[in-house]
């Protein structure tokens, strides 16, 4: 630490000088009077650190959350608390159960004010608990002194380890406070994490050796190791699943890409699953698992290892190094396991003419948006009957272009993610789809998207309903529907209204003609797709259990 003399630096502006030198340079933020010295401290830095404000504060949390996502790289929210921070709690547990590494930056009261139930402004019991809650770390700065520390301890846990969201509350009175001290550097450096013991490395690899049906399963940590995942599954001839988050870690042009139904027909079948930065959530509590399939899991995070079953051997480490160490000692030993492969190939060959045949109403806009969509471009998927197939339909061909809402399968989360998206990958193409329900969550960020002229495609499905509600309670309860009707907007119209190029859609071709040209354009276009009832596709994700008791 080095001793200040003279000017010495305000917390506000240590916090900004700190994100800047690590890398973050965009601000997804709604300011508000608890953190305007923050943001007065942020006018004279603003060449190195833009403010990007929303409509909402749920929408700042979503946009960071997709800028996250669609790079790999942390991303920061700001919002004030109370009512700011509670609405950006959706996306933050989002963010938290993708794996995204969000930092959630949460004006505060003025410390003496903090828990006394004085009726201050935003004050809610109770914040900082929640905070933790839904992050890996969150602490609160109380002085210039711990300020330093404090800082620097976020963007390392943002950095370092199992990427989850990181909170801080900034009460207003601190920032403001002066600094005494500063560190060598504000670079933090992440933590390496370690390989695993030697010994349980060994038994993996004897495991893999003697596989005769093996199958690898993705998930988020396995998204910055596509070319690594795919050698080894070409050296095991392994099928590699993904469910929600592993998509486009291995292409579905290769053949040994698989997808849920495919996973699931052979799931029964496999002796040896190597998980790969997944809990196997579904596979291990809904599939099922015997004493013949013997599971090897990766994990960076002991919590996660193991959690719903204890595996065969569970390696502790990141992805990224250890699927390299598997190849090094499994090289020499690859096998060419032709009758797994051919049963492989039959089932995909299959299970597609099946889903092609049972879901043609979505996948005649699905296959338009995949035609029309490069490879590296990115989709996003809201819940809608057109998002549920495109899980299992559409082909993904690389890593960080499918972004899914995971386990937590939060509706309405897609315009703020896919904005967040654009804004980040402003080289690549982007297009969120979500149903009317979903979309008129945070409609008004269409504000956002002109304001900053963020280059999405919106595409939404109107059938004027909360679909999937109403499919279900049709289909369980003797079609005794309720609640689930909606009278809709024109949404091409409500989209002109904001400035967004607004499109309506009426068949596949249709689509495809306002898809092109929105895809060619450096603005936001909304493409409303009126539709009705479709095929519902929930038989496949809630399929009985084929292994075990």
């Amino acid at each position: 630490m080095v001793e200040i003399s003279g000017n010495k630096p305000s917390v506000a502006n240590l916090v900004i000088d700190s994100l800047i030198a690590n890398g973050i340079d965009q601000l997804y933020c709604l300011p508000g009077y608890q953190n305007d010295a923050f943001f007065d401290a942020l006018y004279d830095k603003q060449d190195q650190l833009t403010p990007i404000q929303t409509r909402h504060e749920q929408g700042a949390a979503y946009m960071a959350l997709g800028a996250a996502l669609a790079t790999g790289r942390p991303q920061v929210a700001s919002v004030v608390p109370g009512p700011g921070f509670l609405n950006s709690t959706a996306a933050l547990a989002t963010a938290y159960s993708l794996y995204a590494p969000v930092l959630s930056l949460v004006g505060q009261n003025q410390v003496g004010e903090i828990g006394k139930g004085l009726g201050a402004l935003h004050d809610v019991p109770g914040q900082l608990e929640m905070l933790r809650h839904l992050t890996k770390q969150a602490d609160r700065i109380t002085s210039g002194e711990n300020a330093v520390n404090l800082i620097g301890s976020a963007l390392s846990a943002l950095k370092s380890g199992l990427p989850r969201p990181v909170g801080l509350e900034m009460p207003m009175d601190i920032l403001t406070s002066h600094c005494e001290t500063l560190p060598d550097t504000l670079l933090v450096e992440p933590t390496i994490a370690a390989l695993p013991e030697p010994g349980d490395l060994d038994r993996a690899v004897q495991l893999l050796k003697t596989a005769a049906r093996p199958m690898i399963v993705v998930g988020c940590g396995a998204q910055d190791t596509s070319k690594e995942v795919t050698l080894l599954a070409e050296m095991l001839s392994a099928p590699v699943l993904s469910m929600r988050t592993g998509h486009g870690v291995v292409s579905s042009r290769h053949p040994l890409s698989i997808r849920t139904l495919e996973g699931y027909a052979l799931w029964p079948d496999c002796d040896v699953v190597l998980a790969l930065g997944t809990r196997l959530q579904t596979l291990q509590m809904v599939w099922g698992v015997d004493d013949d399939l013997k599971i090897i899991h990766v994990e960076i995070n002991q919590e996660e290892l193991g959690r719903i079953n204890a595996p065969e051997v569970g390696l502790l480490g990141d992805v990224a190094a250890i699927v390299p160490a598997l190849i090094a000692a499994l090289e020499g030993h690859e096998t060419q396991k032709q009758e797994w492969l051919d049963k492989v190939t039959a089932t995909k060959e299959r299970v597609a003419t099946e889903y092609r045949k049972e879901f043609a109403p979505q996948l005649a806009w699905l296959d338009i948006i995949r035609d029309e969509l490069p490879d590296e471009g990115i989709f996003v998927e809201d819940l809608t009957q057109v998002g549920y197939v495109s899980r299992f339909a559409l082909p993904v061909y690389q890593p960080r272009t499918c972004l899914t809402p995971g386990y937590q399968g939060t509706l309405g989360w897609g315009l703020g993610t896919g904005l967040g998206a654009a804004h980040a990958r402003r080289d690549v193409p982007v297009v969120a789809i979500m149903g009317d329900g979903g979309a008129l969550f945070s409609i008004g960020e269409l504000a956002t998207a002109v304001h900053h002229n963020i280059p999405l495609t919106i595409i939404v499905f109107n059938d004027n309903a909360y679909g999937n509600v109403r499919g279900f309670q049709n289909d369980r309860y003797n079609g005794r529907t309720i609640a689930t009707d909606l009278t809709s907007p024109n949404f091409a119209a409500l989209a002109k209204s904001f400035g967004v190029v607004g499109q309506t859609a009426t068949t596949p071709s249709e689509l495809r003609n306002h898809l092109r040209s929105a895809i060619a354009s450096d603005g936001p276009t909304l493409i409303e797709v009126p539709v009705g009832t479709f095929p519902s596709p929930w038989r496949h994700f809630l399929a009985p259990r084929v292994r075990g008791a």
